[in-house]
């Protein structure tokens, strides 16, 4: 692929950007990318965003040669806010741990993991190597309760002057009307999945009689951070708090006190200087006048650090289950979505869009489309005639810096594996009959052949397809509705029974049911819609009706020349009168 492919696409400008920026502020240093993520419940598709943007843009700069690290700060010593309706395994005894920190509440009921953060970590986790994504994970809890950020700490406490006057810049300001209009009002899906990340709380610290402090500490007999400080000494370091929760109180020395951290908006900015980040998304949440990430440039350089770039992302919609409330478990996961499509499909959604463009996932009918248009694209792509800017979208969903992505040996429509798995409901060996006989030339051997995308398409129809739009084929012919038809219908119904066994394939079959109206028309199968009359195309959809109710009961279904093969020849003799 020319640099001309690679350069008018989005990620490859921020690449471009980023590096630059790099060696202007630590030549010689790795490229350094970050992503936070709060396991403060399921991690949505929307926080996806928030790791997929830096991904692909690290995974650039590797391709070009440079040293980069895409850290994953896991914002598991936040505090646990609220408990989330609908997670299995979790009722409502799980609100007398709000205030502690996620890695000090217990794991939903049957979990394998040792704490609420790890269990929502780990599936994270998975999906992420599923998706060829390579990062280098950083808990919050391992680095506050092990001293990591002590002298960032003192130093905070040592500048809170300057962090209070810098915040209260913001305090009184409103947002001015324009940032406060959305553009249009978000869904319940869309509300959650914007709450997924650390900076959702926004907290800046308190003022309290004895002055403003941007440290938190947690109690130190109920965990919780429902603290005040009440008074602190810059040269001793000594630190008094009392908890509004328990009543507990104690004076702790901060030079060696590991129980608490920095509020939100100076936490976010001292790791930036910290860890070096060059390049940091934020999502619309977090961008509007006196939000975190804004405060955060400012703030930033108290720490001797620079704001990272970021562009600000907007949110990832889900198409056929915004309908599912919070009540049930609230937005896909990034594991929901990789049951149904192969993790190519997924990068390519957020590869494909930049960062500010809003965009949906498909859980219903749309999938196939998409996949319909994915394979498009593909065989473009392997013959040379997509754009560029297209050309560099998929290399990106099909590879990263490390190599290709697993994919899928054999290639078979999505809505053709989804059909035959519908018709077929679990019979792994009708599926392969079916899938076999697809094309007669170059037949399917194994099913294992058409995994993972089979097992995608599967997994669709029995989680996302209501029972009730499920295929059922008919044990018994209809006979009163064979007996019913006048003599245009049966012969059609001869037409299609004569050429079965000549047409017995994918392509044979489309062309045998496309065919017959036309030649009862008295046109030749082959003639195209330019060659006939209007009609032709309602004499088609009367004739498609009359088999899906002679064959499944309904006025529709799966694409016919699917449905007949996965009915077979015999059994289709039999449902059609012969």
């Amino acid at each position: 692929m020319g640099q001309s492919a690679e350069t008018t696409d989005w990620v490859s400008r921020f690449a471009d950007e980023v590096i630059e920026e790099s060696e202007r502020r630590a030549p010689g240093k790795p490229v350094v990318v970050a992503s936070g993520l709060s396991p403060s419940g399921p991690i949505h598709l929307g926080n996806l965003r928030e790791v997929m943007t830096p991904h692909l843009v690290a995974d650039e700069i590797r391709r070009r040669g440079h040293q980069v690290r895409h850290l994953i700060s896991w914002d598991d010593y936040d505090r646990y806010r609220k408990v989330p309706a609908g997670v299995p395994g979790v009722d409502d005894s799980w609100a007398e741990h709000i205030g502690k920190p996620l890695t000090s509440v217990p794991a939903p009921n049957g979990s394998a993991f040792p704490n609420w953060a790890e269990h929502f970590k780990a599936a994270m986790v998975e999906a992420l190597a599923e998706l060829g994504v390579e990062f280098d994970g950083i808990s919050q809890t391992a680095q506050y309760t092990s001293g990591v950020y002590r002298e960032q700490i003192l130093h905070a406490m040592a500048h809170r002057g300057d962090i209070d006057a810098i915040l209260d810049q913001y305090r009184t300001k409103k947002a001015p009307a324009a940032a406060k209009k959305q553009q249009k009002p978000l869904d319940e899906a869309e509300v959650e999945a914007a709450e997924g990340s650390g900076a959702a709380a926004e907290d800046d610290g308190s003022s309290g009689s004895a002055g403003y402090f941007p440290y938190k500490p947690y109690c130190g007999n109920c965990e919780k951070d429902l603290t005040t400080v009440t008074s602190y000494d810059d040269a001793t370091t000594e630190l008094s708090y009392t908890c509004t929760a328990c009543g507990f109180s104690e004076t702790v020395r901060l030079n060696e006190f590991n129980r608490g951290k920095l509020v939100w908006k100076v936490d976010w900015p001292m790791r930036w200087a910290y860890e070096g980040v060059v390049f940091e998304p934020s999502g619309v949440d977090h961008s509007s006048p006196g939000s975190s990430f804004q405060v955060g440039g400012q703030i930033v350089g108290i720490f001797g650090g620079k704001q990272p770039i970021g562009p600000m992302y907007a949110f990832v919609g889900i198409s056929g289950m915004a309908k599912m409330s919070s009540s049930k478990g609230g937005v896909p996961t990034p594991g929901d979505a990789l049951k149904i499509m192969e993790p190519q499909i997924l990068r390519w959604l957020y590869a494909r869009r930049r960062p500010n463009q809003s965009f949906k996932i498909a859980f219903d009918q749309e999938i196939q489309r998409l996949y319909d248009e994915w394979d498009k694209l593909d065989a473009k792509v392997a013959d040379g005639s997509a754009l560029p800017a297209d050309i560099a979208a998929h290399s990106r969903a099909v590879r990263t810096a490390g190599g290709e992505l697993p994919r899928t040996a054999r290639v078979l429509p999505y809505r053709t594996l989804a059909s035959v798995a519908d018709i077929t409901a679990g019979h792994e060996d009708q599926a392969l009959r079916i899938l076999s006989e697809l094309d007669p030339d170059n037949p399917l051997s194994a099913l294992d052949e058409a995994r993972p995308r089979y097992d995608k398409a599967e997994a669709w129809i029995n989680t996302q397809v209501p029972a009730d739009q499920r295929t059922i084929v008919r044990d018994e012919p209809d006979a009163e509705l064979l007996k019913s038809l006048d003599e245009a219908s049966q012969q059609s119904l001869r037409l299609l029974l004569d050429g079965l066994a000549s047409h017995w394939s994918l392509d044979g079959l489309t062309h045998l049911v496309y065919g017959v109206p036309k030649v009862q028309a008295g046109f030749s199968a082959d003639a195209t819609p330019k060659e006939l009359p209007a009609e032709i195309k309602t004499a088609q959809r009367t004739f498609f009706a009359l088999l899906y109710r002679l064959l499944v009961s309904r006025d529709t279904g799966p694409r016919l020349p699917t449905l007949l093969l996965a009915v077979g020849q015999e059994r289709v003799r039999a449902l059609l009168g012969e």
